[in-house]
């Protein structure tokens, strides 16, 4: 297993430009793919997770051309050729990874347009939960079957029988995306349909953000605080002509959460206040617990006053599960107890991160009592030095990590290579940041 040694470090003043976002990627590439024209993408992350997205489009007949780079974005620039709906390859083998926001949202799409398709992924990617997402689409008409455990891919995808149930229930306890994959699948029947959430909807952020690209195709969904959801019939993708992808709201966290424990200024460059991303919140999360916040046009940026300290917190952080990996770090620079609840979600994401995190914390010295759905965490009066990071496969374990070397204290990042999943430079541009002491 390769292993990277971060090195005690200060961070310098530093200005960062944020790869694309990762769930608007893929879901603005899917959009584009089903729409009834021709669209350009720009800045669309380059990633593992977008590659799965791009070669699952191309072999279901999707027609792509890569563009010239442009100086004024980073990541990919691609012309999408719609397919008005339907997809050009009936029958197609997918291996998607563990790119969940490939995953749940192809196999909404392809249950309900039918065909014969066989979705499966690393074993991670095995262990997520997809029952409630297939009980919903069963309702539509769709024909799925478990090819392993009952509940979780892989998935073989049949023929949709199109029965005349229009209303469907979805749990909103588990992931998200399930949601977000029946609102992009069902437009293109063409029919009324009502979607019904049954118990609290976790991460509704990134429910806006999916309401807020389907718009942008033109799609237009009513609902009631998110709990039921209305399409109207009628509607069909119309892509716009351009699309350029905002920059990452959760990677900027890891360099926001720099300019907080340096006190030195931190931008991130890509995103600011008109960000259609909920992990844009994280800023306000700092500011409460000591930061200096500079907003922009297209830049946010962090610093912290000499004489502030970074004070512990409670968050109810349902709204920000990613970007709350970060505050879990930030914790460690505290003086005192922080908690973090309402995370159940971190259960079923790459890997268990309330169990990874609260392994790799107490490797470090902290005191850290996890239940179902939190985590509470003590530092300790000094952080143990050249303490091993396991990362279990998960980028978010490891861009969280690496913030251990700004708290004066050397650490090792086992399998640093998994920040490939979204943001492959990640550890060139932190440690440009950075300074050893």
């Amino acid at each position: 297993m390769n292993t990277l040694h971060l090195k005690a470090s200060a961070c310098h003043p530093a200005s960062i430009n944020l790869p694309g976002s990762k769930s608007i990627s893929n879901r603005t590439l899917l959009l584009a793919a089903l729409s009834d024209n021709i669209s350009e993408i720009y800045g669309v992350l380059d990633s593992d997770d977008t590659r799965y997205m791009l070669k699952a489009l191309t072999t279901l007949g999707v027609k792509l051309e890569y563009l010239p780079a442009r100086s004024v974005n980073s990541g990919l620039n691609i012309r999408i050729y719609g397919c008005h709906g339907k997809f050009p390859q009936q029958k197609a083998d997918l291996f998607l990874g563990n790119a969940g926001t490939a995953f749940r949202p192809l196999t909404a799409v392809l249950a309900i347009i039918g065909g014969e398709y066989y979705l499966h992924g690393v074993n991670r990617m095995h262990e997520r939960p997809i029952g409630d997402l297939v009980d919903a689409l069963r309702v539509t008409g769709a024909t799925i079957e478990y090819k392993g455990q009952n509940g979780f891919p892989p998935l073989q995808i049949q023929d949709n029988l199109q029965q005349n149930n229009f209303h469907i229930s979805v749990k909103g306890n588990v992931s998200s995306q399930f949601l977000t994959a029946l609102l992009i699948a069902l437009p293109l029947t063409g029919k009324v349909y009502t979607i019904e959430v049954v118990g609290e909807l976790i991460s509704k952020p990134y429910i806006a953000i999916t309401l807020n690209l389907l718009k942008q195709f033109g799609v237009n969904v009513e609902h009631d605080h998110f709990q039921t959801f209305r399409l109207a019939a009628g509607q069909h993708y119309h892509a716009p002509a351009q699309i350029y992808v905002e920059g990452d709201a959760s990677s900027a966290s890891y360099f926001l959460a720099a300019g907080l424990i340096s006190g030195n200024p931190v931008r991130v460059n890509g995103i600011d206040a008109h960000s259609i991303q909920g992990d844009i919140a994280f800023v306000n999360e700092l500011e409460k617990i000591g930061a200096s916040v500079q907003w922009g046009e297209q830049f946010i940026e962090i610093s912290r006053a000499s004489n502030q300290y970074i004070k512990p917190f409670d968050i109810d952080a349902n709204n920000i599960p990613d970007a709350a990996m970060t505050l879990a770090i930030i914790a460690l620079a505290s003086k005192g107890t922080c908690h973090i609840r309402n995370i159940a979600s971190w259960r079923v994401k790459e890997t268990d991160r309330i169990n990874a995190m609260s392994c790799e914390l107490r490797k470090l010295g902290a005191k850290v009592v996890a239940t179902n759905d939190s985590i509470s965490i003590t530092p300790p009066a000094k952080l143990h030095s050249d303490i091993h990071i396991s990362t279990y496969d998960d980028h978010r374990m490891a861009m969280c990590f690496s913030l251990i070397s700004l708290l004066g204290t050397p650490v090792y990042i086992d399998d640093p290579q998994c920040v490939n999943k979204t943001f492959p430079e990640y550890f060139q541009v932190f440690t440009s940041m950075c300074t050893p002491v």
